[in-house]
């Protein structure tokens, strides 16, 4: 049996049994996970993003928006009452990269689908103080523009590999589907549909 002392004396050792324990560990963890359907079945109804609210999540990332908004209810009482029900593991099944996020400028967007009109989120994004005057977020009038997403299609066929399950045909519609729509658009698109597969209580 190797002491303590040994151990704390031989760096190299150290550091191979501090690997060891850390990936076992870990695995422990992580591995049943894998096994747990809760974590890897979608929420009743719940479907892969069209190729416009694809487009619309890319550009909510190139924006930084979770920067400032969170997109996961946590179990609290607070925040239930406020948002609905908590965020559950089935909601992000689709989610790559999850967007998460831990801070809160703004208030947490995972249900907001739904709650506002397409109407409200242009007004919003062109100028949020104009229907929420005590707002401090920025204005996003440059999202007025054509929306030009040439890789949609290789995204899509990326993304099943993954088990996003995009059928030939959604692939082959999506450049049909960005026509003459704006980067707004999309990101309404995604907005509009956060959230509204919660689980009900």
């Amino acid at each position: 049996m190797i002491s303590h002392e040994t151990i704390e004396k031989n760096l190299g050792l150290l550091i191979v049994l501090t690997i060891l324990i850390v990936s076992v560990g870990g695995l422990v963890q992580i591995v049943p996970l894998f096994f747990q359907t809760s974590t890897t079945t979608a929420v009743a109804g719940l479907k892969p993003y069209t190729a416009l609210q694809l487009s619309g999540r890319d550009i909510y990332i190139r924006e930084g928006c979770v920067g400032c908004h969170s997109q996961m209810i946590r179990p609290f009482r607070a925040e239930t009452e406020r948002y609905g029900h908590y965020s559950v593991a089935g909601e992000f099944v689709y989610d790559r990269p999850f967007l998460w996020g831990s801070k809160r400028t703004g208030p947490d967007l995972h249900r907001v689908g739904g709650r506002y009109s397409d109407t409200w989120h242009v007004a919003h994004l062109l100028n949020p103080r104009d229907v929420v005057p005590e707002s401090n977020m920025p204005a996003y009038p440059w999202l007025d523009r054509p929306l030009k997403d040439a890789a949609i299609q290789k995204k899509m066929r990326t993304l099943n590999i993954v088990g996003h399950g995009y059928s030939e045909e959604e692939i082959a519609n999506a450049p049909a589907e960005l026509a003459d729509k704006t980067e707004m658009d999309a990101v309404i698109a995604y907005l509009q549909v956060l959230g509204i597969h919660a689980p009900k209580n």
